[in-house]
């Protein structure tokens, strides 16, 4: 019988830099916002950048959107500083006074701002596109077109969320923990009331889904996004989407993730894709991503990083 290695045969580590002469980083005062920007000229762009169920502040796409001549806002809204330990209810207040802070930067030039976000983040995003009028341009990576797990309120306003199926997550042979199951249906009459009515958004918005997403079938809920937005006539919504790529779409040159460690969970989750469909996915995206907010916010400076 052939010995089975386990272990990597070799490995290298490889320091990244995503900062360049002349970005600044600015930490607030405010829990869980933190500002990373260009330090000269502007005005700039402004974009907030939110992530999913990993928590925390995560900051490296805003980084790289700020050498791009983004003014952006890594934003947390769980388990950083005083922010809840857990995600729990969501209040749009709480992203709206973020979209605020942003603007009234003295960097960063109005009138409206863009999002970039992914996974749960996505899903926020697609919340604040539809009811913030801040918002001018929403990239929405991999999320859903419904509340899920979490009410969502702003103001007098309160969705109620589609209820996990938790007793359809999976666990593979491997111990990895598998979620594409536990979304219900959004489009079941039961749950109308917790589908976005993306309708609403007075700005653009790109949905990105890769169509071998392990974590959630992110494929589907953007094409009932693009669906609704045909049947009532609206045209202010694209898709891009991806053969083989999986969940964690990020910028060019992240390792390919297939699964992955998840503080919440005590095993691996899983994200899915394929390495190189993925990586080339990652790449495309990353200049459509770019290009979508050059075109409804105005031009940025960018730098050769």
């Amino acid at each position: 019988m052939p010995n089975v290695i386990t272990s990597p045969l070799d490995g290298v580590f490889t320091p990244r830099t995503l900062q360049i002469l002349g970005l600044g980083f600015t930490q607030q005062p405010d829990p869980g916002r933190q500002e990373t920007g260009l330090s000269r000229n502007g005005p700039f762009p402004g974009v907030i950048d939110l992530f999913g169920g990993v928590g925390g502040l995560v900051e490296f796409r805003a980084s790289l959107l700020a050498s791009r001549g983004f003014a952006t806002l890594a934003l947390a809204y769980f388990a950083y500083e005083d922010l809840p330990s857990f995600l729990g209810p969501m209040d749009l207040e709480y992203f709206e006074e973020a979209a605020e802070f942003l603007l009234k930067h003295p960097k960063v030039r109005g009138p409206s701002l863009g999002i970039v976000a992914i996974s749960k983040g996505a899903e926020i995003a697609l919340a604040m596109a539809t009811y913030l009028p801040q918002i001018g341009a929403a990239v929405c990576i991999n999320g859903t077109n419904a509340v899920h797990g979490n009410p969502l309120s702003y103001r007098d306003l309160c969705i109620p969320p589609i209820p996990y199926k938790r007793e359809c997550m999976l666990i593979t042979d491997h111990g990895v923990v598998d979620f594409s199951n536990l979304y219900e249906d959004p489009g079941a009459k039961l749950h109308q009331e917790s589908v976005l009515p993306v309708e609403k958004a007075q700005g653009k918005i790109l949905l990105i889904a890769g169509e071998s997403d392990g974590n959630c079938k992110s494929k589907a809920f953007a094409t009932a996004i693009m669906e609704r937005m045909k049947k009532l006539g609206k045209t202010h919504c694209a898709l891009l989407s991806y053969p083989k790529a999986g969940h964690l779409i990020e910028p060019p040159g992240s390792p390919f993730c297939h699964h992955s460690w998840l503080p919440a969970f005590s095993r691996p989750v899983l994200w899915g894709g394929e390495a190189q469909a993925h990586a080339a996915a990652q790449v495309h995206s990353w200049s459509e991503i770019q290009k979508f907010l050059h075109l409804h916010l105005g031009p940025a400076k960018s730098s050769s990083l």
